[in-house]
């Protein structure tokens, strides 16, 4: 008879949890080094600082943005303090719901980006820190 206490008889979805976190990790870093590239390379960082003054907001913020981004990618594809690294991605994407796509709808197909999309980044970085870093982490907690 298996008990759960034993390896070989645990459900293979559980020893497999670890290597989804780790997949999960690895998404949600891309996606903020892409989002990063974006603003570094495409927008360029004095565009994204324009950008921001538009919205109203001070234009430093822009930078620093691209520097959380940065930061927030890499403690996520390294495995640095990921779980709680990732919790700061969840005010930057909430800012974004409320600044530029809250006022665009839900779906994200809408003219300018509906909110949809970084909410459920924002949930996906709270799934994050509910289950752990998983695996092939430099540094966990």
């Amino acid at each position: 008879m298996c008990h759960a206490s034993v390896p070989r008889c645990v459900p293979s979805a559980v020893r497999a949890g670890p290597y989804g976190a780790t997949l999960l990790r690895w998404a949600l870093g891309l996606l903020f080094l892409v989002h990063a590239l974006i603003k570094l390379l495409g927008f360029t960082p004095a565009g994204t600082a324009a950008f921001f003054e538009s919205l109203g907001l001070p234009g430093v913020l822009g930078y620093l943005t691209i520097a959380a981004e940065l930061a927030i990618a890499a403690a996520l594809l390294l495995g640095i303090y990921a779980r709680w690294v990732g919790l700061l991605g969840v005010p930057l994407l909430l800012g974004t719901i409320v600044t530029v796509h809250g006022a665009n709808g839900f779906a994200f197909n809408s003219t300018g980006g509906g909110w949809e999309y970084p909410a459920f980044w924002a949930l996906a970085l709270v799934v994050l820190f509910l289950l752990g870093d998983g695996r092939f982490t430099l540094r966990s907690r």
